[in-house]
């Protein structure tokens, strides 16, 4: 497969350079130094309308598409989503602020978390339209805040630990199986339905969330069906919400492509609550899909500058000015992934090589063992997929600064979060 396929739709080479976006990425990296990230607001646009023209193919009544803020979350995203009439769903109060300052309304933010704390959820309660419950001991703490709240009170659903797993590439990437920490049981669930009703709380959905990057939509199926089962027994009526979460996969390395099919999993989604509510008498619900990855990990690519190249016998180290404080995920998971030189594109791949960072860990991995046209120090390599849990994750490790990111359109690009100064790694600081 053409590892270019990996890349934002709108990437080109000209003149054996890489282009997004009409963009010519050393001169990128000229004006704004690196490690820098770069989104193409194309295949952002593309993703996004794929989700909703399948939805509206497959779902006859009102679904909506949610996007899962912690695969990365800015002001300038949660402006592109609003622009898009996409819900936002937030872990806690940080991930609430940036919703609310890309414009976001009150009605389309979501509100998840295990373990939300007393600010999360009175930033909950005055700014978001829907808190999804974790666990019993949450639904509690909501239960005294709503008696002291002035606010319009949000929506509550609560969130079913299906007991199921999907296929993901590692078992930290899973959600919904059993001893995972995330959300209820089912007879949980229903002794949490039966406190909303004693206790007059909005409870109107329930939702599950298997696992994230996952390529076969077919598992869900039975965690669709118990989700119903409780719809049924809890005696949803009207207008109420289902959502089966997200985690559609992308392709991270060539040997993965084609990208993962999404009209066939809203397809494999939306027949299944369709049949699944006719079986048991249920009124269709609000489905609602909180894709992530899937909208915004192609769209984003990191670009590293070449530091040393340590040759050694069969081992080839290629050391770059990025690695594991701007995207942890092979340390933390052994994430794949593949990248092309940003000049010289198209140079015979002679060398299998292993990618690493300047950082003071073993782990401090990218990529291991990938062919590549031969690097020399001071080039270029732009990393595909990494527009989703990396930024995210990025930490000051070593009092490293978080990098640059622009925001690609064809004739523009605006840096939507600036480079983390010196200044800014001290301004949290107090003296002894």
């Amino acid at each position: 497969m053409n590892r270019l396929e990996l890349f934002p739709i709108s990437t080109t080479i000209e003149k054996d350079t890489l282009f997004i976006a009409g963009h010519d990425l050393e001169k990128l990296t000229g004006e704004h130094g690196t490690p820098l990230y770069l989104y193409d607001k194309v295949t952002m646009d593309e993703a996004s309308t794929g989700y909703k023209t399948a939805l509206a193919s497959h779902y006859p009544e009102a679904g909506s598409v949610t996007y899962a803020g912690k695969a990365f979350l800015c002001t300038a995203i949660a402006q592109w989503a609003h622009g898009h009439g996409l819900y936002v769903d937030c872990t806690g109060e940080g991930e609430i602020a940036f919703a609310l300052a890309g414009g976001v309304p009150r009605e389309r933010i979501l509100v998840h978390g295990v373990n939300k704390s007393i600010h999360d959820l009175k930033s909950a309660i005055q700014n978001a339209g829907t808190i999804v419950v974790d666990n019993l001991t949450e639904l509690k703490q909501i239960r005294q805040l709503f008696t002291v709240s002035n606010s319009q009170f949000p929506d509550l659903w609560l969130r079913l630990l299906p007991g199921l797993a999907v296929e993901t590439h590692h078992a930290h990437t899973q959600t919904g199986q059993h001893g995972s920490k995330f959300g209820m049981t089912g007879a949980e669930i229903l002794e949490a339905a039966e406190f909303c009703k004693q206790h007059n709380l909005p409870l109107n959905g329930i939702h599950f969330h298997q696992g994230s990057n996952f390529r076969d939509a077919n598992p869900l199926k039975a965690a669709i069906s118990i989700g119903l089962d409780l719809a049924r027994e809890i005696g949803f009526s009207g207008e109420w919400h289902f959502s089966p979460g997200g985690g559609w996969g992308v392709a991270y390395h060539e040997d993965e492509l084609p990208q993962p099919n999404t009209d066939e999993y809203v397809r494999v989604i939306s027949e299944n609550v369709i049949a699944g509510c006719q079986a048991r008498g249920l009124a269709l619900p609000h489905l609602h899909l909180e894709p992530g990855r899937s909208l915004v990990a192609r769209a984003g690519v990191a670009v590293y500058r070449v530091g040393a190249v340590k040759r050694r016998g069969e081992k080839v180290w290629i050391l770059t000015d990025g690695g594991m404080t701007d995207n942890p995920r092979h340390a933390m998971y052994g994430a794949r992934y593949s990248c092309l030189p940003v000049s010289g594109v198209g140079g015979e791949r002679s060398e299998v090589v292993s990618i690493a960072g300047p950082f003071c860990e073993s782990g401090d991995v990218v990529i291991e063992d990938l062919p590549m046209p031969k690097i020399h120090e001071g080039g270029l390599i732009a990393i595909p997929a990494s527009g989703a849990y990396q930024l995210s994750m990025s930490s000051n490790y070593n009092g490293s600064r978080r990098p640059a990111v622009l925001w690609l359109e064809k004739g523009t690009a605006r840096v939507i979060q600036r480079r983390e100064t010196i200044q800014d790694l001290l301004a949290r600081d107090e003296g002894i």
